[in-house]
């Protein structure tokens, strides 16, 4: 195994003056990057990677040079150490991978065109020009490109374009900064500009496909959110401009590069006339986490990738904060208890999860670092406890330090502790270091023992799971003042349990607010206290309640036979979180039925009693002013009542589809998907399917071809099936970037799991190459396991990824999905009769 080696312990670049010239007719480049800097002894590495080096010179000089490609590097002697200038040209092809310099496909009008992007993050920018290509090899660079231009196209760049000459772009010399943040892109561009309060210039770049008002919703977040980060970081952005470019092929969902952040479409454009709210808070909320990276990771960055959290967790968090400041009419923190909370919650239950904070010992492993659900989501929930153990005011004063003393500069996330702790007087790192050194979480057992409350703390597995002793220092947040902030030993007593609860007139609860990283387990007398005023408790308690219920079922700790009332009880709520909670939960018992059984049958009806309230209340039109929590809640019960097949349901969303036939696009982004994929199981036909297929492939409006793509793989029909799934490797109809979502909606399809099954495992090679390099390769492996819950899928799984165990990259999410499909059958086969027989009582 290749362990990774610091060139920059060798050479320490300062300065780079990048020349590259770009023919996307025949998809090849060729370049010269000068690069002053200090060799530390006189043997020294450059990145490369997929170039041809045609000379290196030291001062002018030829100097002997060899490539090694399995490291990724030219490795170059010098005549001694110290102070050096190195020029290397070289020639190279664009790749069609979406890393290093690559073209995105779109069509205008018929017309099919390209323009040229990159994706440096995390180690890609050495496919583009020689660099020191780690974090903490910061630099000052000079960006010189040229191209095959034609009249009116537009190029960008981090820094604002100085002059051209001779057909080459000259950029202005950027501040010091990591090879991965920089990027450039060209082509046939519409755009919107505005500037900050404070003079900086934001602007919003897509291709001419797009409508020019759909750009105007990312500009006015962009420039928000740019005006608040200066406020609450008590720092200047640092550069002239920040561009944000839609790219129609990016295999991210965005990339913080500084001065020009690079989204996928689906992430930037938003239709003024027609999107929904979720997506309109799904799209913000990635506008400001990249943008608070600017500081956060661009300004200061990590100083190698065991400490990615440090950008990553913290900008998840702030994109939340940031949202919840420029519209706080949408309770956006409600979309992290929704979304992050529940993600970090299972993945993290999981033994052999990845911690926070984890050791990097192969390059393969960087791009497997993304655990979404651990370095995002889980990360972002630490910083949220810190915050609410800081308020807003020590944090801010502990920023304003960390930027100060690490500015262009690197950190390590002790830095950031410190700088909050001087704020704040308070230790914070010792209280973080046990959740980010850790792998997973603890449950609080909160029991009634000798009249007293009693509390302890054990780590959490959902499956088998080697108890180790992990011990947290949990902040409890519990209703009665005598519990204490922070529960640091395994087990505590609190009290007379009768006298606390006199005293303070309610039930005894734990995580008040949801924001802590645990679960509660209550005995029978606490929880039934609270399941008995389960009314009087306001909606983020109930939902924290119904989901550490759920992941106490899923380990099975109590039975979710035991849940099934509770849901009833709750299905009325006019609250957009407790009905995510609720539906989250409900969904789950899904795999405890054989598709066309009797159970399945109570399923179903149990489904239409849950959500018939509901859908009588809110309809399947968007009513005039009515509440954020209703426009959320209703895709939830309007689901929920056609899987019931409730007749009424079915019929009117074929109503709305035969009266919106003529222009689908159109249709209320609110139920869209839900009409579409009502038509498509319900009354569906070739006809039907060639024509969704075909307005998926013209459309350029990210959020239908989302639900399209959705509905279309939820054919029934076995012909289509197999029509469809041909259709995986054409990037004409489905783009690599799409293909996950197309993948896992057809393997979630009963009647179509087992083409989509044959098909990764026959055109695994195939995916490799196509997606292999890319962050999200592993995903695949990770939506399969979500989906699987039987013995018979569990031994083909093993059988096919076993065997893969030991590729770099593939490793940890292997062995944690074979635990996860494992822990699913037995869950099943133990529960499905009880479970089975409490849905038949209830529906």
């Amino acid at each position: 195994m290749t362990e990774i080696t610091r060139f920059y312990d060798k050479f320490q670049p300062s300065r780079y003056d990048v020349f590259i010239d770009i023919n996307r007719g025949t998809k090849q480049f060729s370049g010269k990057t000068v690069i002053d800097g200090e060799a530390k002894v006189p043997s020294i590495s450059i990145h490369q990677k997929y170039l041809n080096i045609e000379s290196v010179q030291a001062d002018g000089k030829d100097v002997p040079f060899t490539t090694d490609d399995n490291n990724d590097a030219i490795n170059i002697d010098l005549p001694q150490a110290g102070e050096t200038t190195l020029t290397i040209t070289y020639n190279a092809k664009l790749t069609d991978s979406m890393m290093g310099i690559y073209p995105s496909y779109y069509e205008v009008n018929g017309e099919k065109k390209q323009i040229i992007g990159t994706q440096f993050e995390t180690t890609f920018a050495r496919q583009a020009f020689p660099c020191v290509d780690e974090p903490e090899a910061k630099a000052k660079f000079d960006m010189a490109i040229k191209f095959d231009e034609k009249p009116g196209e537009t190029i960008l760049a981090n820094m604002p374009e100085i002059r051209t000459e001779n057909g080459i772009h000259y950029f202005d010399t950027t501040v010091k900064m990591s090879t991965y943040l920089i990027a450039f892109a060209f082509g046939d561009l519409q755009s919107k500009v505005t500037t900050t309060k404070s003079g900086v210039e934001v602007g919003v770049f897509a291709t001419k496909a797009h409508k020019a008002n759909e750009l105007d919703f990312a500009l006015s977040i962009a420039k928000r959110a740019i005006e608040f980060y200066e406020d609450f970081y008590q720092t200047p952005y640092p550069l002239p401009h920040s561009w944000q470019l839609a790219l129609p092929d990016f295999s991210a969902g965005a990339m913080e590069n500084w001065g020009l952040v690079t989204y996928r479409e689906a992430y930037l454009m938003v239709d003024p006339d027609n999107t929904s709210l979720d997506t309109k808070q799904l799209v913000a909320t990635v506008i400001t986490h990249e943008l608070a990276h600017q500081w956060f990771g661009d300004l200061v960055t990590m100083k190698w990738w065991d400490d990615l959290w440090l950008n990553e967790s913290f900008a998840n968090m702030m994109e939340y904060v940031a949202v919840d400041a420029i519209e706080p009419d949408w309770n956006v923190w409600e979309l992290f208890q929704t979304s992050d909370v529940p993600a970090a919650l299972q993945r993290d239950a999981t033994d052999g999860v990845q911690s926070v904070h984890v050791q990097v010992n192969n390059p393969a492993e960087i791009d497997a670092l993304f655990d979404s659900a651990i370095v995002y989501a889980k990360g972002a929930r630490m910083l949220v406890m810190v915050r609410s153990l800081l308020g807003d005011d020590n944090l801010r004063a502990g920023l304003k330090k960390y930027f100060e003393a690490h500015k262009y500069g690197n950190a390590q996330g002790d830095d950031l502790w410190n700088a909050l702790g001087d704020a704040s007087g308070i230790d914070v790192g010792k209280i973080m270091h046990s959740w980010l050194q850790q792998p997973g979480y603890p449950v609080v057992s909160a029991s009634v023992v000798d009249g007293k409350i009693q509390l302890s703390q054990q780590q959490f597995f959902i499956g088998a799971g080697k108890d180790e002793g992990r011990l947290w220092q949990i902040p409890l947040n519990s209703n009665y003042g005598a519990a204490p902030k922070i529960m640091a030993d395994q087990t505590i007593t609190i009290g007379d349990y009768e006298t606390l609860h006199k005293d303070a007139g309610v039930p005894f609860r734990l995580n008040v607010g949801n924001n802590s990283h645990f679960i509660v387990k209550y005995d029978e007398t606490l929880l039934n206290d609270i399941l008995a005023n389960i009314d009087s408790i306001d909606a983020i308690s109930q939902l924290g309640i119904i989901q550490d219920l759920q992941l106490l079922a899923d380990a099975h700790q109590i039975s979710y036979a035991s849940i099934v009332p509770l849901l009833t009880k709750v299905s009325d709520s006019k609250s957009n979180v407790v009905n995510a909670a609720l539906y989250r939960t409900a969904n789950n018992l899904k795999k405890f039925v054989t598709p066309g059984s009797e159970a399945e049958e109570n399923l179903k009806a149990f489904f239409n009693k849950l959500s018939a309230n509901q859908v009588a209340r809110l309809g399947w039109e968007p009513k005039e002013d009515e509440s954020n929590d209703d426009q959320l809640t209703r895709p939830y019960v309007l689901n929920a009542a056609l899987y019931a097949k409730n007749k009424d349901a079915v019929a009117q969303a074929h109503e709305i589809f035969t009266n919106n036939k003529d222009n689908l696009g159109a249709l209320s982004a609110d139920i869209r998907l839900l009409v579409l994929r009502n038509e498509v199981k319900n009354y569906g036909s070739t006809e039907l399917f060639d024509n969704l297929l075909n307005d998926y492939i013209k459309s350029s409006d990210p959020s239908y071809k989302a639900d399209l793509a959705v509905a279309i793989t939820s054919t029934p029909d076995a012909n289509l099936i197999q029509k469809l799934v041909k259709q995986f490797e054409n990037a004409d109809v489905i783009k690599p970037q799409d293909l996950r979502a197309w993948y896992r909606g057809t393997l979630a399809n009963e009647y179509a799991q087992q083409d989509a099954w044959d098909w990764i495992r026959n055109d695994w090679n195939w995916l490799e190459k196509t997606v292999g390099g890319d962050m999200e390769f592993s995903t695949y492996i990770t939506v399969t396991s979500m989906i699987f819950h039987t013995p018979e899928r569990l031994a083909e799984f093993k059988a096919f990824f076993e065997p893969k165990v030991n590729t770099p990259g593939l490793t940890r999410e292997i062995k944690m999905d074979i635990k996860i499909v494992e822990t699913k059958v037995q869950l099943v086969e133990s529960e499905k009769d009880a479970v089975n027989k409490a849905v038949a009582e209830n529906k």
